[in-house]
């Protein structure tokens, strides 16, 4: 299942673990990356607050956390080669991934039609 907020991240649900991203309209918006800042393994995250860093030639921008959890992992790809989350970033350039405090907060994301809407 997959998901998205107004703030342009994406959220991929497996079981209750969120693989958590930007989306392809923020990485084209944001240009080349230069930079990704990940949260630490075990933090925990609340819903809305900053989780990582992506900045690129043009901007520095906040990723903020679409649900609360604990990061169970991180992309440490995505951290070496900032690049890799502008070329592929609803795929091999994800972020983060969470374990879920409350799976029904998914509810309040947005769906595929509604994001799309949204960046139009």
């Amino acid at each position: 299942m997959l998901r998205f907020t107004d703030e342009h991240e994406w959220v991929k649900l497996e079981g209750d673990i969120a693989t958590v991203g930007i989306t392809s309209h923020a990485s084209g918006q944001l240009g080349d990356l230069v930079f990704v800042e990940l949260p630490k393994v075990g933090t925990t995250l609340k819903k809305g607050a900053p989780a990582a860093v992506v900045e690129s030639v043009k901007a520095a921008s906040d990723v903020y956390a679409p649900l609360a959890g604990d990061v169970i992992e991180i992309n440490a790809d995505a951290e070496a080669n900032p690049a890799l989350v502008g070329e592929d970033p609803q795929g091999a350039g994800w972020l983060y991934k969470l374990r879920l405090a409350n799976v029904s907060d998914l509810d309040h994301l947005l769906d595929e039609a509604a994001y799309a809407a949204l960046i139009v």
